[in-house]
């Protein structure tokens, strides 16, 4: 049995603000939203100021999330009523792509600070003992990353099968894909599937900052960063994707945003032969892409990442059809790590649902590793987007 999956909510939130007709506009050239000064030198793309109370109760609720929970239980909402899927929450199946959660820094300073000076065996007592003490127990459940799934089953009422995947953006990446095969095998009828980021984070910062994949000047695009050494520059976004069956859409009476015709994903060693490039290329065999196909890239600015990319799409130009617009995420809304794979592919449904290309071919490709393609396609003319 393969159903045909439908996209019929998107609840997308980056540093622009929040909606689609926001980022469909967007799409058309839209000035980035940059914060340079709050983590320099590593600029980012910062939260933008929502309304949480619209989708989050304020009492208990909110302050009981972490940012990135906040966030993305937000956004989840936003899918949910673009969906108008409110009715159908108990069925709704559940699949979250999320990281390891916000560490306490002011913790890991004043450990930091008493460790520095002794010599390595009292440094690893002194750290177990400061960690056992020093984290309550509401901090350290804090931490887990199945929590946004709860927090979205709680405060939306979505309460079918639930997944929670770590791994950045792989999890995301493979999220959508499972989530869209479930639903193709006759295992379900609707689901939610989505991840978060929030970029202003010391503790990540540093993570990739010490890896040397941050870039440390002033905002500039994907092309300028790459042609300058390559640089990362994270965002804040969060996205959730509403995946339908065609039959359970039309039974219901709902208009459908586009297609996800296709899901793919692989994890390149990015050693000798075995490139992102290459993984790519094989995601992209048999693909039916037609002429004047638009590209969501999910290019992040990283040196080899970007570069993979780069060359996949050269190879996809000069052995397939005519490709149409490229349109760079990571410039209009930063890179957002576990939610970058899946605004990619809203983004997608937003352009071939305005009628701007005949697909979409939205392409992930993980700073560290992991590649997946993904290719939209409009429903049907008599089936305009609302």
């Amino acid at each position: 049995m393969t159903e045909t999956i439908w996209i019929t909510g998107i609840g997308l939130v980056s540093s622009l603000g929040e909606g689609t007709e926001l980022h469909r506009a967007a799409l058309a050239g839209a000035a980035p939203v940059v914060d340079s000064a709050s983590f320099a030198p590593y600029p980012i793309h910062p939260m933008p100021a929502l309304d949480l109370d619209k989708q989050i109760p304020k009492k208990g609720d909110q302050r009981q999330m972490e940012p990135w929970q906040r966030l993305g239980t937000y956004a989840a909402g936003l899918a949910i009523d673009h969906a108008g899927a409110r009715g159908l929450v108990r069925d709704m199946h559940l699949i979250v792509a999320a990281g390891g959660g916000e560490r306490d820094v002011g913790l890991d300073e004043a450990v930091c600070t008493e460790i520095a000076r002794l010599p390595p065996e009292d440094a690893a007592r002194l750290l177990n003992e400061r960690l056992a003490n020093g984290l309550r127990p509401t901090l350290f459940l804090a931490q887990l990353s199945n929590l946004l799934a709860g927090n979205i089953s709680i405060v939306h009422g979505v309460t079918g099968s639930s997944r929670t995947f770590m791994g950045e953006e792989s999890a995301a990446a493979d999220a959508v894909r499972i989530a869209a095969a479930r639903l193709g095998e006759g295992r379900g009828g609707i689901a939610l599937v989505g991840g978060a980021y929030v970029a202003g984070r010391w503790d990540m910062l540093l993570l990739y900052g010490a890896s040397g994949q941050l870039w440390r000047e002033g905002w500039a695009p994907v092309a300028a960063r790459q042609a300058a050494g390559g640089g990362l520059v994270t965002g804040t976004a969060a996205a959730f994707l509403v995946l339908e069956t065609e039959s359970h859409a039309r039974a219901r009476g709902a208009t459908g945003i586009a297609r996800l015709t296709t899901v793919r994903t692989g994890a390149a060693r990015r050693r000798g032969a075995d490139t992102a490039e290459a993984t790519a290329a094989s995601l992209a065999g048999r693909l039916e892409l037609k002429p004047g196909y638009a590209v969501i890239s999910g290019a992040t600015g990283a040196v080899e990442p970007t570069a993979g990319e780069a060359a996949f799409l050269t190879g996809l130009r000069d052995s397939g059809p005519a490709q149409g617009p490229v349109h760079q995420t990571a410039d209009l809304i930063g890179h957002p790590i576990e939610a970058a794979f899946p605004a990619g592919i809203a983004l997608g449904a937003l352009t071939v649902a305005a009628g701007a290309a005949p697909q979409a071919l939205v392409t992930g490709f993980g700073v560290w590793r992991g590649e997946a393609l993904a290719l939209v396609e409009p429903i049907a003319p008599a089936e305009p987007f609302a």
